[in-house]
Parts: structure tokens; C-alpha cells; sequence
């Protein structure tokens, strides 16, 4: 399948896998790129940039595919060594990154004087606007349903990425609740030019992360996620348990008094003891609505290989055959 994005990143399938913080390694991501999607290294898992540079090396050596990697710009006082990641990323060879969190406009002259393509992470159409016009050459629209960060308009996607393709220019590709063929074939019908799938890719085999973490998300249906951090206007989508249950009865409690501090035991630091110890109740962790969708843990190449088959099937036999003339 042949999209704008398949052509701008040079992939084979319109499937990119979502920066995931303690999960996107570089096992993860060679593996989607070796099964011809676009896989992603999260560099802020990383403690350092020279800690990023080991980490793509490794990459190139277990892919000759494109892979990218994710930096998230962070709202905080003392801000990582992004242009120390940056060097690591350019001087590594990388050619694709996805950007995330805050304007990445600061860093965008060092990205494009080295040939890198970025594309950054929206969830709303005015902030996707803004990115085609500080030169992202593409842009990933993150609707309501998606695990972590959502925003604060709370627009779905069924609304969202048809409202995305009606205004922008570049190509964009749908994230949030995306699962399977059904979601690829119904994002491109809407306007997109692929997926960003972030919760799907964390229950494969290759999936650095603890068999507890694969097994809770296949345990969980689309009920079973909550919004924490609503009080902050920083919202994240996580899975239900009891530590997001405390979060939740603290900012019923507190309300606008509630502070950082109250809740940091169950929000800061706990993605090590989550995504590497399987305590899957140590604290609030990323997952999306998609969980309700994913019932089995299949290798990246499985997992993608079955997409693409099935798209196939869907707009071949089921929607051409709708226009079929009656008999």
C-alpha cells in the first residue's frame, strides 16, 4: 500500500509505532521497521544522549530499514539536553523524528539542516495548523481515545481527523485507537495517510515490557481507562487501578487546591517498576481505549503482516462490493 506517508518516510506500510516512554527500545522498534512499518526510539528513556547513541546503534544493527525517534519537549523548569540528543540523533544517522509535547519550532533549523523529516504529535486541529506552518513535514493527530496526553478539547476521532484533512496540507496520520485493519481502512477513508499505533504495539512479543503489563492490557476492555491530571489542564489516559483510583479521589477532594505534591507518589518515577517489574499497581501508566480491541500478543511482523492482509480484504470484497450495481 502506497501513501504519501509510506512515500515521505520510504516504508513499506502506512504503520508507525508511537514513542512510548520505557517501552520503545530499540528491540521494539527495529522489529516494526523489519516488518515494514516505521518503528521509534524513545530518547527520552534514555538517561543520556551518549545512552541514545548506544541505543541506535543497536538499532541500525538489528534493522537497515528507516526507524525514528521520539523527543517529547517537556514543560519543565530544568529541560533535558535536547540539543545534546539532537547531535546523538543526527550524528547517528536517524532521518526521521517525531516530535511531541511542546513547540518543537526552537529545534527544528538543527533537525532540517540534517535532512530529517520530522512529524509531530497534535491533538487538536490548531495546533496541527501551527505545526505545518513551522515546517513539520507531517503531522500525527492524536484524537480522544489515545493512551497518555489527549489534550483538552476531547474531540474523537471521527470527527477530529476528517476536521484535520479538510485544513491542512501535509500529510497526517491518525493515532488513538488504533488497532487493527478496520482502524487503518476507516483512517484512511477519513483522511489520513496511516496510523500511529502506540497501545497495540505494546502487547507483541517484542515488546520490551513485563508479561504483567501485555496480560492487564488484555484484560481490559474499553471501560477500564480513566482520565487523570484534568486539574493541571495536563491530561493523561491510563489504565484503571488503584493507585489512579487515589489520584481520582484527590482531585474530587481537592479540587483546584489540589498541588503536584499530593499525587506524586502515584504519578512520578513508576514506569520502571511498571514497564520492567510487572507492578502494574504502582502507580498511573499510559494505555488507551484501545485495549478493548487487542486480545492476543503477536509478534510486530504478525501483527502488521495481518493488518495489511486484511485491510486489503476489507477494501477489495467489502466496500467495492457496495458498489456493486444490483441484479
Amino acid at each position: 500500500m502506497k501513501t504519501a506517508i509510506t512515500k515521505l518516510f520510504g516504508i513499506r506500510h502506512p504503520i508507525i509505532q508511537g514513542g512510548m516512554h520505557y517501552v520503545s527500545f530499540a528491540q521494539l522498534a527495529a522489529a516494526v521497521s523489519n516488518a515494514g512499518g516505521l518503528g521509534i526510539i524513545a530518547a527520552l528513556t534514555q538517561k543520556t544522549p551518549a545512552d541514545l547513541a548506544r541505543e541506535i546503534a543497536r538499532c541500525h544493527d538489528m534493522t537497515d530499514r528507516p526507524f525514528g525517534v521520539n523527543i517529547t519537549f517537556l514543560p519543565t523548569v530544568t529541560s533535558p539536553d535536547y540539543p545534546g540528543y539532537i547531535r546523538e540523533i543526527i550524528q547517528g544517522g536517524v532521518k526521521i523524528v517525531e516530535t511531541a509535547g511542546r513547540n518543537p519550532q526552537q529545534y527544528l533549523p538543527l533537525l532540517k539542516d540534517a535532512g530529517i523529516k520530522v512529524i509531530h504529535k497534535c491533538t487538536s486541529v490548531r495546533h496541527a495548523l501551527k505545526a505545518e506552518a513551522i515546517g513539520c513535514d507531517a503531522v500525527s493527530v492524536d484524537g480522544f481515545e489515545c493512551g497518555g496526553h489527549p489534550g483538552e478539547d476531547d474531540i474523537p476521532n471521527m470527527i477530529l481527523l476528517p476536521r484535520a484533512a479538510d485544513e491542512l496540507k501535509i500529510p497526517f496520520v491518525a493515532s488513538g485507537g488504533m488497532a487493527d485493519a478496520r482502524s487503518l481502512v476507516a483512517s484512511l477513508a477519513l483522511g489520513a495517510e496511516g496510523i500511529n499505533m502506540g497501545t497495540r504495539f505494546l502487547a507483541t512479543q517484542e515488546a520490551p515490557v513485563h508479561e504483567k503489563v501485555k496480560q492487564a492490557i488484555l484484560a481490559a476492555s474499553e471501560l477500564d481507562t480513566r482520565l487523570v491530571m484534568r486539574t493541571f489542564r495536563n491530561t493523561e489516559r491510563v489504565l484503571n487501578n488503584p493507585a489512579v483510583e487515589r489520584v481520582l479521589e484527590k482531585e474530587a477532594e481537592l479540587g483546584k487546591d489540589l498541588r503536584f505534591e499530593d499525587i506524586f507518589e502515584e504519578i512520578a518515577g513508576v514506569y520502571p517498576r511498571v514497564m520492567q517489574e510487572g507492578d502494574v499497581d504502582a502507580g498511573a501508566w499510559s494505555c488507551g481505549m484501545v485495549a478493548g480491541l487487542i486480545h492476543d500478543i503477536p509478534t510486530c511482523g504478525e501483527l502488521i503482516a495481518r493488518i495489511m492482509s486484511q485491510a486489503e480484504v476489507l477494501i477489495r470484497k467489502r466496500l467495492t462490493s457496495m458498489l456493486e450495481e444490483e441484479i
